[in-house]
């Protein structure tokens, strides 16, 4: 029977051995070049990294340099050792008599320390320099590094020394302070990625860039790992390195998967988000996987709203990553990359990895933005102190928007338009206390205190009845006058409450916001086509032309788009029955049912706080206590 060759791993059969065929390290082979070229050697090195970046490989090829004897033999030191040499393919073949390597894992003690010094003492056997290789130096105990020291210091001419470690804070500094140090840098994916495609194409190997995309991401940084799971993908694979076997090897999940969760958590749809788990959990997918790719993505989004254009057109991830940095805020996106972070850890920690994740995520969920609203059925309703008739219909509209249990996610203290969060669908499905149609009216409520009809603007918790007009009135309605000019704070706003700027009531915003409540409370509009209606304000309303044309202020450019336009159109087109022509224009709209509901909230926190600082037994605290205050942000409306 014919005997087997043995098979050579991909690590060793592709391992440098030169110093220009080494990959990712170009700072470290330029000056050991440089040092080669010029004669100004080091009598010890100490190569630092993480594993399978190269320390190995480096020293072995500083050992060639310093052998090499050339093709004919009348070379000397140099940068480019010639490979053919009897120095140069016995240090290959790991049996060069002066080229000696030490494990200091296994050879840690006093007794390994002494018997290398008394080694160093014999001048090379064959070759030009002896030089010793100790790897994972760090390991070596107190007594033998101070064993070595004076070797290290003051080595024989003949003698140099390498250490290698992946820990050098474990160094003594006395040891670290006689050695040249190279720091060898873990390799970027993308460098990971390349090489592999140089080497399956040498390998006669099929593959495609997904499925080696994703192997250089699972090598974190480690060109020697990244080989090693190659050999591993090719036999899984049946001699075929393809992304759905990758991915499956790996148990990686699809980066699509991560955004459809990514854009559920933006928009803080619980059922949305544990569907997605469930679908997860059917596919076997890994649990850990899914957090990694979340927290990839979620970086990616971060600089793209950091620096927009940042990344790489060409990256297969690049539009999953602008999708996510649309739809969530930068602070939601750093809680979700934290969150998907540190979950990892506490998957092993239930018996079910998948319900570990579960509540990893609702984790989430549960850090409500700062100003979210109470649910509608929380607020008082039109007719709760003033004893007027609220509008037909309106309280069960307000009931049923309580019972939905959304929380208000408007603008923030402090946050610019463009920070606004983009989660419409956690505002109150319904106002039950909407501004009245027009100032005069309020001012004239029977029963309405004097300080809620001094606020034009702010929807207040008690509201006289309005006149209703059909939605149809609005799409036939004539161009609307230029908006009314900027109202002032709610009376009840301080200083600690700096966003909550009123929302301007303009010819239409009364309307808009009770069309864009409708829609949202009927679900007509979802994720990107809520926050538009929510945060765009209706600037006027061409009624001669057919369809009616409705020229809408839209802030941030991610949602001028003519699919999200199209989309709230036919949405609109629904609700009334006729179709509209909308066009959305580049304003910031001072009234707009996001503005409505900050200043909403700002009002409330502020006659909380001052319910609170009014409070005689407070005051008899404050007065008795000198050091006692009260804790901003504490105070919530009830």
């Amino acid at each position: 029977m014919a005997a087997m060759s043995s098979y050579v791993v991909l690590a060793r059969k592709y391992r440098p051995r030169r110093f220009a065929e080494m990959v990712g390290q170009e700072h470290v082979v330029q000056a050991l070049g440089h040092a080669l070229a010029s004669g100004r050697l080091h009598h010890a090195y100490l190569f630092t990294g993480t594993r399978g970046i190269g320390k190995t490989t480096v020293s072995r090829i500083l050992a060639k340099s310093l052998n090499c004897t050339g093709a004919d033999g009348s070379g000397g030191v140099t940068a480019e050792p010639c490979g053919v040499c009897s120095a140069c393919t016995e240090i290959d073949a790991d049996r060069y008599i002066d080229y000696i390597e030490l494990d200091a894992a296994s050879n840690r003690g006093i007794d390994d320390a002494r018997d290398l010094i008394e080694r160093a003492a014999y001048r090379p056997s064959v070759g030009r320099y002896k030089v010793f290789m100790i790897d994972e130096a760090h390991q070596l105990t107190k007594d033998a590094f101070n064993a070595l020291l004076k070797t290290l210091e003051e080595p024989p001419e003949h003698l140099k020394f390498v250490l290698a470690t992946t820990d050098p804070d474990k160094m003594l500094p006395t040891v670290l302070s006689r050695c040249l140090q190279f720091n060898l840098r873990p390799m970027a994916p993308a460098t990971v990625r390349t090489h592999l495609e140089r080497v399956l194409a040498a390998e006669g190997v099929p593959f495609d860039e997904g499925a080696l995309r994703l192997l250089g991401r699972a090598a974190r940084g480690s060109m020697r790992d990244g080989l090693s799971l190659t050999d591993q993908a090719i036999a899984y694979g049946g001699g075929r390195v393809t992304e759905p076997l990758v991915r499956a090897m790996l148990g990686s999940v699809e980066r699509s998967r991560a955004l459809a969760l990514g854009s559920a958590l933006a928009a803080r749809d619980a059922a949305a988000v544990l569907g997605q788990l469930a679908e997860l959990r059917e596919r076997g997918s890994s649990a850990a996987g899914m957090l990694e790719e979340l927290a990839q993505l979620a970086q990616l989004a971060a600089v793209q709203q950091a620096v927009p254009g940042a990344l790489d057109n060409d990256e297969a991830d690049a539009a999953d990553a602008r999708a996510l940095a649309a739809c969530m805020p930068a602070d939601e996106l750093q809680l979700v990359y934290s969150i998907a972070l540190h979950g990892r850890g506490e998957l092993t920690l239930m018996d079910d990895e998948y319900g570990a994740l579960t509540m990893v995520l609702l984790r989430f969920l549960a850090f409500a933005p700062a100003d979210a609203a109470p649910t509608a059925a929380a607020r008082p309703g039109p007719s709760a102190e003033s004893g007027e008739p609220g509008e037909p219909g309106e309280a069960g509209e307000a009931g049923e928007a309580g019972e939905a249990g959304a929380s208000g996610a408007s603008e923030r203290p402090g946050m610019r338009p463009t920070e606004r969060p983009r989660d419409a669908r956690s505002a109150p499905l319904r106002s039950a206390a909407a501004p009245a149609a027009s100032v005069p009216a309020r001012a004239a409520a029977p029963g309405l205190p004097a300080a809620a009809q001094a606020r034009p603007g702010v929807a207040p918790a008690l509201s006289a009845a309005r006149p209703t007009v059909p939605p149809a009135t609005l799409a036939a309605a004539p161009a609307a006058a230029p908006a009314a000019a900027p109202a002032a704070a709610p009376a009840g706003a301080n200083a600690s409450h700096p966003a909550a700027v009123a929302a301007v009531p303009a010819e239409f915003g009364e309307r808009w916001n009770e069309l864009v409540c409708g829609l949202i409370e009927q679900g007509a509009v979802q994720a990107l086509v809520r926050e538009l209606a929510w945060s765009a304000g209706l600037l006027g309303v061409d009624g001669a032309a057919a369809p009616p044309r409705w020229r809408l202020g839209v802030e941030r450019e991610a949602l001028r788009t003519p699919a999200l336009r199209d989309k709230l159109a036919a949405a609109l087109r629904t609700v009334l029955g006729q179709p509209v022509e909308l066009e959305l224009v580049a304003a910031a709209p001072d009234d707009t049912p996001a503005r409505r509901e900050a200043a909403c909230q700002a009002r409330r926190q502020a006659e909380a706080e001052a319910c609170i600082l009014s409070d005689p037994v407070v005051r008899e605290l404050l007065t008795q206590f000198k050091g006692a205050r009260i804790v901003p942000g504490s105070i919530k409306p009830v």
